[in-house]
């Protein structure tokens, strides 16, 4: 088909299809970037924690003790925990997955040395590898001897003992294609060698992937805010949460219950809000997709309606109807062409900002041809009603006045 005819009359009526170019490319522009957002979130949502979600339970109370007995009431409860039916295994650790609370520190692979990585701070205050479930990919898990006291680690004269298991991304990073056992870092002035190295095991809280596992694990008794997590089998979360609960209150009347919680209700919490952020990403999507069809309909009846004695005339002079139908089907795609080239420059300007202000990794450009795409079979479908009714206009219509 001749382009040249459709452009004539698109100069003729610039100032609507400029309309709809203009809302074409705004459409381009947000859904590229909510798109993008949605998918990063989806991806967020499906992290591998690296720990056995499924058996785990998490429980923080607090008591009104002295600190000096805390040591040994923190002992009497998980004493108490491993009696409860159910339970194959008990610690306790200042922080979990999911926590929303992350206690980080910045690692050098020499003394004094510029820190490499961050990575967040696990006090493991015995068998927390096993609680986990964590798999040991190389090395070892603490030995008894290793463990310090919470205390011991702001004494000069007994600062750690200098282990720790890390994350293989933790150990990628820190020493790139190399084996990391044996090796030493640096958390501060005092080394630490890596002893263990675990294949997974996220930080409580991250907002994204590429630093959401770089976690270590210190041998560390009776760290501040000690919680317990609790690994069981063969009974329901909410019968050994309840048992659980009734255990410590046991040990100690006085008990107040902060949360006792699962960890698949962890991660439903942890995500609440990019769950909600990705609906309302898609609702907004929808509602763009649908104004702007509506707009191309809209446009397209109109014009039809304006032109139906000029249809009605290159029918008599030999147009047939599919002339008709692909001709309102080019003019829809130059239009679209058009919002979509401007779009995408806008697409990534929307993106800069978002960078700028919401630290958003940049838009790869993958997204945007398959955004042109979409606005290219929008626009498609959206004509086809209007360029049908013109494509059944009688030739008849020409000899009417």
């Amino acid at each position: 088909m001749d382009i040249a005819p459709v452009l004539k009359a698109l100069r003729q009526q610039k100032t609507a299809a400029l309309l709809i170019a203009f809302e074409i490319a705004l459409a381009c522009a947000i859904i590229c970037n909510a798109l993008f957002v949605m998918v990063a979130r989806t991806e967020r949502m499906q992290v591998d924690s690296g720990v056995v979600e499924s058996e785990l339970l998490r429980i923080r109370s607090a008591t009104l003790d002295d600190q000096a007995e805390r040591p040994a009431r923190v002992g009497e409860d998980l004493a108490a925990l491993r009696e409860v039916a159910g339970v194959v295994d008990v610690a306790a650790v200042q922080q979990v997955p999911f926590g929303n609370s992350s206690w980080n520190t910045s690692l050098a692979t020499e003394r004094d040395g510029r820190g490499i990585t961050s990575s967040t701070n696990y006090f493991d205050s015995g068998n927390l590898v096993k609680t986990l479930g964590l798999t040991l990919i190389a090395g070892r898990d603490f030995l008894p001897e290793e463990y310090i006291e919470f205390e011991a680690l702001y004494r000069e004269e007994a600062r750690t003992n200098g282990v720790a298991i890390i994350t293989q991304t933790l150990a990628e990073r820190l020493w790139p294609g190399e084996s990391a056992l044996g090796k030493q870092f640096y958390p501060d002035a005092d080394p630490v060698r890596v002893i263990g190295v675990v294949d997974r095991l996220i930080r409580p809280s991250f907002r994204n992937l590429d630093n959401a596992d770089s976690s270590t694990i210190y041998p560390v008794r009776h760290a501040p805010g000690a919680q317990y997590v609790v690994r069981f089998r063969g009974r329901s979360a909410e019968a050994v949460l309840q048992d659980a609960e009734a255990a410590l209150r046991a040990v100690h009347p006085g008990r107040l219950t902060l949360s006792a919680e699962s960890f698949p209700q962890l991660r439903e919490r942890f995500f609440r809000g990019d769950r909600v952020m990705t609906l309302l990403l898609a609702g907004v999507v929808v509602a763009l997709l649908i104004v702007t069809a509506l707009g191309i309909v809209g446009l397209a009846s109109f014009w039809v309606q304006r032109r139906r004695r000029q249809i009605g005339v290159r029918r008599a002079l030999g147009a047939t109807r599919g002339a008709i139908l692909r001709y309102f089907q080019l003019e829809n795609f130059l239009i679209v062409t058009a919002g979509v080239a401007v779009g995408m420059f806008a697409a990534y300007a929307v993106n800069a900002w978002l960078m700028l202000h919401y630290a958003l990794p940049r838009l790869p450009l993958s997204y945007l041809p398959a955004g042109a795409i979409g606005l290219w079979l929008l626009g498609q479908v959206a004509v086809l009603p209007p360029a049908l009714r013109a494509m059944r206009v009688p030739p008849a219509l020409a000899t009417r006045a």
